[in-house]
């Protein structure tokens, strides 16, 4: 397990850097973003994401299933002097304000969710006409597409693919390195609603949306600041390969319209 995972202040800044240097870029390609524009993050976890709209003057609401993490996002940026609303609840059951927002962002969050398809249809109906969504995630074929870093064990944590093994070998092998019973259940639960790249394309034309643009990260943009890494996007006669690009792609950028 990495120090972010247990100091939920050095990963609230984190998140915003990226937010900053890469989110907010790549939405403004297609849609400018000013004060008074309604934005929503969905599992916005300690909020770190909505930082720089917040600075450029947007009205932003972030929900998140877990009430620890609203919490800590209500202090943090109450401490940063940062106007947001933070509201505890399941997105897929709990009826959101009946405004729409110009601007939705899920971020790491599409590949925990079981229905997928009641995410993307409930994320389309708060949308304006106008309105982007930014949905983010990590390929389930990729080295750590498991989640398998949040492990404490220093060796289990770092090998790659582990989360590709059959549930039953995959779980003994996390017990054989003493993860904790709760680790387990979670990266178990993410194994059970992984994200595959096709799959979320095909459940986009499903329901009705269409994608106005989309990246393929080698190295995401999440490790320059995590790591120091310089971010790289997959070469696009490798993004054309399905089983390439599932191996190969860190991170997937998407915009998507009505």
């Amino acid at each position: 397990m990495q120090k972010r995972h247990l100091d939920r202040k050095q990963y609230f800044r984190e998140l915003a850097v990226t937010s900053e240097n890469y989110y907010i870029p790549y939405i403004q390609s297609v849609k400018d973003i000013h004060a008074g524009m309604e934005v929503l993050e969905i599992g916005c976890g300690e909020g770190g994401n909505l930082v720089p709209f917040s600075k450029l003057g947007c009205n932003t609401l972030g929900v998140d299933i877990a009430e620890c993490r609203i919490r800590e996002a209500k202090d943090f940026f109450k401490n940063e002097n940062l106007c947001g609303e933070f509201l505890v609840c399941d997105f897929l059951e709990t009826q959101i304000k009946s405004k729409k927002f110009d601007v939705i962002l899920c971020h790491d969050v599409y590949e925990h969710i079981p229905d997928k398809e009641q995410l993307l249809s409930r994320a389309k109906d708060l949308l304006k006409p106008d309105g982007v969504f930014f949905i983010s995630f990590p390929s389930w074929q990729m080295p750590f597409g498991g989640h398998q870093q949040i492990c404490r064990n220093k060796v289990i944590s770092h090998i790659p693919f582990i989360h590709l093994l059959p549930s039953g070998i995959y779980k003994t092998l996390l017990k054989a390195f003493h993860t904790e019973d709760g680790t387990i259940r979670e990266l178990m639960s993410i194994k059970a609603t992984r994200a595959y790249i096709s799959d979320f394309e095909k459940k986009i034309e499903a329901t009705s949306l269409k994608i106005q643009d989309k990246q393929f990260y080698f190295i995401s943009p999440h490790y320059e600041v995590k790591f120091g890494l310089r971010p790289r996007l997959l070469y696009s006669v490798l993004a054309r390969v399905t089983f390439i690009r599932s191996v190969l792609t860190s991170s997937c950028f998407y915009l998507v319209r009505r």
